[in-house]
């Protein structure tokens, strides 16, 4: 799932195309992507593009007349930029959606049968904030908000960093890595953290965020960014499975459950301790969601920073 330093990206390439240019025609092959009715999507057709934005994992496209288009790309869905105009959708194509600028056309794939990626069409602020699931942004906190945030429950490193009710826009490969940069087990419950260790964490957290974001703007360049995965050659241990780690040579492991995958170093992270699955079901039943779709839906702090309920 695209996350924080692939959305940023992504935005960046289309402020470069979409603004200030008019939307001309939507196509939309899938009955499943369009998750409003009003306004209609329909009513964003000969309007300019003057704004966009990030909420959490979501690109939002702000039109005139204070209206907003909102992308959450989820698992597979991908943007792709041309020049000129799309071609007509056809109903068994990866290609679900059609934008026809005047400059150019951006069309949005989703691989595989399921459709989970979602477009809302919504009418200003207050519409955007429905849909926020109200995670903080890292770049705005000080490290004591950080800390408050963090330990407003006591759940495991891993749940807090992707819970988006907590922090905004970080998922399942980059706190992998941020993870094992701060030399932190994924399994270590937020109340337990020293000092030392949240202000490290702190740190590390927005350093793999922005050092990603050059990366990835790095291998665009001035193309459209086509190659948006969560599995990366320069990652030191997200989808590297038994592969050896780049600091110390043990071989990378992993957590499986239901949906979600933890790769993490036993010797880095866990001072050498095997994190076992099936001595982990019990915590991960009842500090992680069974699926992205229940992490995903999640849209209300369960505790504000200040550790209130």
């Amino acid at each position: 799932m695209p996350e924080f330093p692939d959305i940023v990206v992504y935005i960046q390439a289309l402020d470069k195309r979409i603004q200030g240019q008019t939307l001309q025609r939507v196509q939309i092959a899938s009955p499943f992507l369009l998750r409003t009715v009003n306004p209609p999507l329909s009513s964003l057709e000969g309007k300019k593009v003057v704004r966009l934005r990030r909420l959490g994992k979501r690109i939002c496209v702000g039109f005139e007349d204070d209206l907003w288009l909102v992308l959450h790309l989820m698992i597979a869905g991908r943007l792709h930029w041309r020049d000129g105009k799309p071609k007509e959708l056809k109903g068994k194509s990866k290609t679900i959606a059609a934008f026809e600028f005047s400059s150019g056309s951006l069309t949005l794939t989703e691989a595989g049968s399921q459709r989970r990626a979602s477009l809302h069409v919504v009418q200003g602020e207050n519409g955007l904030q429905a849909l926020d699931p109200g995670g903080a942004e890292l770049f705005d906190l000080t490290l004591d908000q950080f800390a408050a945030i963090l330990q407003s429950a006591n759940h495991t490193l891993k749940r807090s960093l992707t819970d988006p009710r907590l922090l905004s826009g970080i998922g399942n490969a980059y706190s992998d890595e941020i993870l094992f940069q701060a030399q932190l087990s994924p399994i270590k419950l937020t109340q337990k953290l020293t000092h030392e260790e949240i202000e490290r964490l702190f740190a590390v957290t927005k350093a793999e965020l922005s050092k990603w974001v050059g990366i990835l703007h790095q291998n665009s360049g001035t193309k459209f960014p086509e190659k948006v995965t969560a599995f990366r050659p320069g990652m030191a241990v997200h989808g590297k499975y038994k592969q050896p780690c780049p600091r110390c040579g043990t071989k990378i492991q992993r957590i499986r459950y239901a949906a979600n995958e933890t790769n993490y170093c036993p010797t880095c992270q866990t001072g050498g301790k095997l994190l076992a699955d099936r001595s982990l079901s019990r915590l991960l039943r009842e500090d992680w969601p069974k699926t992205l779709e229940e992490l995903e839906s999640i849209k209300t702090n369960p505790r504000d920073a200040s550790g209130k309920t």
